[in-house]
């Protein structure tokens, strides 16, 4: 093969757009297996990373076949007909499910159930939330195999494109995960990101197409102020801990008043008459 200079870029712009789609798939994971106990996270994030790899490529073999999905299976209502077909039933399926999942886990967290479950245990099984991460990587698939048929005709770039764009989201899983679940505003900020991919979905289902810049854009100035927030927070706790440092006092020594002096004050450690 050829790697000329069209493939070549068709290669980079595909890995950079697998990289936005696979951070929405990485936080959804993280979310899921956050209500794993610990020792069983990350093994269910490399899991679940490892079936999305596995659904592209496949998916990828069979891409006559996912352009045959737009043919109508279902057709509601009169003249005006809405036409439903089976990718349309996919994306569907999947937007509900990610805005009913994320729903859930903001309804969780504002009422206080995550803080009553023990992280050692677990509040879910380890099947669970495997079929659930299947589920979602079914819809991330099969959008990101739509995006690459349009992108290139070459199977060989599609696939590189896809294989390591996904291992660099193994390697980073982690952190991302972590991060997440570190930060609660960053973590709500991410569940309100997915009931908005979400809904996109579910409108590209019923034949509104949403232009991703629309979607994305906001997204990541959402993200720039949630970082200049994180930013402040740091400094300011910074400044407060350097302002309030505490006087520590040895044991068994107090200062008081000796016969003749004055009576000394203690102001950071030093005494002052």
């Amino acid at each position: 093969m050829d790697l000329g200079p069209e493939l070549i870029i068709a290669f980079l712009t595909l890995f950079v757009l697998e990289l936005v789609l696979g951070v929405d798939n990485v936080v959804f994971i993280s979310i899921l297996t956050n209500r794993l106990p610990q020792h069983q996270q990350q093994r269910a994030r490399i899991i679940g990373l490892s079936l999305a790899l596995v659904l592209r490529v496949v998916l990828l073999f069979f891409a006559t076949w996912i352009v045959g999905l737009t043919a109508t299976l279902v057709s509601i209502g009169g003249v005006e007909a809405l036409e439903l077909s089976g990718r349309d039933l996919i994306l569907l399926a999947g937007g509900l499910f990610l805005i009913y999942k994320a729903t859930m886990e903001i309804h969780h967290k504002l009422e206080g159930e995550d803080e009553e479950t023990d992280p050692s245990t677990g509040s879910t099984t380890f099947g669970r939330v495997i079929v659930q991460i299947i589920l979602v990587d079914a819809v991330f698939s099969l959008d990101s195999v739509i995006t690459a048929v349009g992108m290139t005709d070459s199977l060989p770039v599609m696939i590189a494109a896809v294989v390591v764009s996904i291992g660099l989201m193994m390697v980073v899983a982690g952190s991302i995960a972590a991060f997440v679940n570190r930060h609660p505003t960053v973590k709500m900020l991410a569940l309100s990101f997915l009931i908005l991919i979400g809904a996109t979905l579910v409108a590209e289902g019923f034949g509104y197409h949403v232009d991703k810049a629309l979607i994305y854009g906001p997204i990541g100035f959402a993200i720039g102020v949630e970082v200049l927030n994180l930013v402040y927070r740091t400094r300011q706790a910074r400044r407060k801990g350097a302002e309030r440092a505490p006087v520590h006092l040895h044991a068994g020594k107090r200062v008081g008043v000796v016969a003749g002096e004055r009576p000394v004050r203690a102001t950071g450690g030093v005494a002052h008459p």
